[in-house]
């Protein structure tokens, strides 16, 4: 007779179904966003622009991976980024509108490098200090926060 020992770890662990649901959510989340994105248009739009909305962690990652790599035509980042990012900066989009480089630093938001990671900083509240290390208009916030 053969007596069966359960371990901690047996019982810590989630049933095989649940394991493996997740690991296809995983596996299957870029392609999710894409599809969200070429079938459902104007909800991956609305998605885009609503930085205020829970998304589940994985989800969101994806999102921001394929506004890097392909940032719909309809997505303007000085629209719905900079008005944020200029906020850490202690500014507002208004004291600004006047500014001579404002043009110029719309045109640098909506050709920004790293659109992907901004996206998903504004959405989570990132500081002055993390914007300072990646936003290509953080000298020109900087210098009119100093005025």
């Amino acid at each position: 007779m053969t007596t069966s020992k359960t371990t901690s770890t047996s019982t810590s662990r989630q049933p095989w179904w649940v394991r493996l649901s997740e690991r296809c959510y995983t596996a299957s989340t870029a392609q999710l966003v894409r599809d969200v994105q070429h079938e459902a248009g104007s909800t991956y739009d609305e998605l885009l622009t609503d930085l205020k909305s829970p998304l589940e962690p994985g989800f969101e990652r994806q999102v921001a991976r394929r506004l890097q790599s392909d940032k719909p035509i309809g997505f303007k980042p000085a629209r719905t980024l900079m008005p944020v990012m200029m906020q850490r900066f202690s500014l507002q989009d208004a004291e600004l509108t006047n500014d001579p480089d404002y043009g110029a630093m719309r045109a640098t938001c909506n050709g920004c490098p790293v659109v992907g990671r901004c996206w998903k900083a504004m959405r989570g509240g990132a500081d002055v200090e993390e914007c300072r290390g990646f936003c290509p208009n953080a000298e020109a916030f900087d210098s009119r926060a100093a005025q």
